[in-house]
């Protein structure tokens, strides 16, 4: 059984792309917008581990911390918050946290620490990716999201974690648009000058491994995004 994270964000655009990147990674995740929800909808889900950003409608993050920490000690509780400073994450320490990631992040990060803090609290992780091995055919071709392979009519190729996850994201939009800003969200975190250039040069690689696949074409949408056609 997937374990359950209890995600409490306000911000739609990121909500959406979190709770994406965690279910695809195996967990159930029970999105929560909302501070003055958050206790019933904890009752009734029982997760394994609670996410909270801090500036939240209603009732803030270091609050609710407190009054899930008064009901279940041993609930680990990873803060999310753009708030920076160094006694913000003190208080978020101290209102019942384990962990504090700061705004902008990456999902690679986020389930690094996540994992970590399930193991330290003595859930049972076995390891999502084994559990949710994803396997993905398009074209003639074939993505391990696991393995980080690409097997095409040239042979199995090695992937990066962040081209395994980008062409995963154009795998699960094509014949769509995959939106520039969404896979710098989700893969790296932040839509910076130096990502944007990151995620072009690993785009021209999976171009390249993909060059003789006619029946597979990655069109640019010019500040755009990119659409994958199969």
């Amino acid at each position: 059984m997937s374990l359950k994270v209890l995600y409490v964000e306000d911000e739609p655009f990121l909500s959406r792309i979190v709770s994406d990147g965690l279910t695809s990674s195996g967990y159930n995740v029970q999105l929560v917008a909302d501070g003055n929800l958050v206790m019933d909808v904890y009752l009734s889900f029982k997760p394994d581990i609670c996410i909270l950003d801090i500036m939240l409608p209603s009732k803030d993050g270091y609050t609710l911390a407190k009054e899930l920490r008064e009901i279940q000690p041993d609930l680990p509780i990873i803060f999310l918050s753009a708030k920076v400073l160094t006694e913000d994450v003190v208080k978020g320490f101290k209102s019942g946290g384990n962990d504090y990631l700061k705004k902008p992040f990456s999902m690679e990060e986020l389930l690094v620490r996540l994992e970590a803090l399930l193991h330290r609290f003595g859930r049972e992780v076995i390891s999502q990716n084994v559990q949710n091995s994803k396997i993905y055919s398009f074209g003639n071709c074939e993505l391990d999201t696991v393995q980080q392979k690409l097997k095409t009519s040239s042979g199995e190729h090695s992937l990066s974690f962040k081209e395994s996850a980008l062409l995963e994201m154009m795998i699960l939009r094509k014949n769509d648009v995959l939106e520039r800003q969404e896979a710098l969200l989700k893969i790296w975190g932040d839509d910076s000058y130096y990502n944007t250039r990151s995620m072009d040069v690993f785009m021209t690689h999976i171009r390249k491994l993909l060059k003789d696949e006619t029946d597979i074409q990655i069109m640019n949408l010019r500040s755009i995004g990119y659409k994958l056609i199969c």
